[in-house]
């Protein structure tokens, strides 16, 4: 373990560096999501200068779920999405090969070369919004609470990761495969909207099968519901994000031993 933790502190520095060889960029990227992001809640405002609520959603609330849900996707994109979203891209070149050969797990090998500041900051900013949020709705959130939040965000996060894990999979029989992983990313985006809005039957399969509307909804529930839900929700979460995670392993696993390696 300490040797992983070494060689990613290594991928992080060297991260760091190269984003400040391109500040432009950098800040440019940060612009644009942070005008997406803007874009988000005057979405909801708008909604919301027409009706009260959405199911059991206050106005303030949703916005404190696409808050969340902006500290969600925006850890996800920092730590993995570029990572992930270029393994079709190794697979149809072999330069996943250097990868194989190295003395260190391969699916961290391929998940941990890149990292985004410029989404950590937005991820900040999210957490801003979901502070602002509290204070309007006059929620003082206790300990339990918060550390319940806490948790349920790295299980957010580890949802999106094993999904897209298993979709980049999918390169060592298609060729291009990139289709798949893009049109995730913007499918995940469905997590940021209340999950009242959907059917049952929708709210069942992204819920537990393809657990991405649980993702934000639950971290955010736990905020601003009552904490008598917090293990019914705590379960749900756990036992979804741990399923998703397991299966994306086993098939990450599979799948290398039907890789025709660029030598080969």
């Amino acid at each position: 373990m300490r040797r992983y933790l070494e060689i990613y502190s290594i991928m992080l520095r060297n991260s760091l560096i190269r984003e400040m060889n391109f500040k432009a960029n950098f800040i440019l990227w940060m612009i644009v999501e942070v005008l997406w992001f803007a874009g988000q809640i005057l979405f909801f405002s708008i909604i919301f200068g027409q009706v009260d609520q959405i199911g059991d959603w206050t106005k303030w609330e949703v916005v404190l779920l696409v808050g969340t849900h902006q500290i969600i996707a925006q850890l996800f994109q920092a730590f993995f999405f570029t990572n992930v979203a270029n393994v079709p891209e190794l697979v149809r070149t072999g330069k996943l090969d250097s990868l194989l050969v190295l003395p260190i797990d391969s699916q961290f090998a391929v998940s941990t070369r890149q990292f985004g500041l410029d989404s950590v900051i937005n991820a900040l900013i999210g957490a801003a919004v979901v502070i602002i949020s509290l204070r309007q709705l006059h929620v003082v959130p206790g300990p339990l609470a918060i550390a319940l939040y806490l948790i349920a965000l790295g299980f957010g996060v580890a949802i999106h990761y094993s999904i897209m894990l298993a979709l980049a999979a999918v390169s060592f029989w298609i060729v291009r495969a990139q289709g798949l992983v893009y049109g995730y990313f913007n499918f995940l985006n469905i997590a940021r909207y209340p999950d009242v809005i959907f059917p049952r039957l929708f709210r069942w399969v992204f819920g537990w099968i393809i657990p991405v509307v649980i993702v934000a909804n639950i971290p955010a529930r736990l905020l601003i519901k009552s904490l008598g839900q917090a293990e019914w929700l705590m379960f749900h979460l756990i036992v979804a994000g741990t399923i998703a995670a397991l299966l994306s392993r086993a098939f990450w696993r599979w799948a290398l031993r039907h890789y025709s390696s660029a030598s080969s």
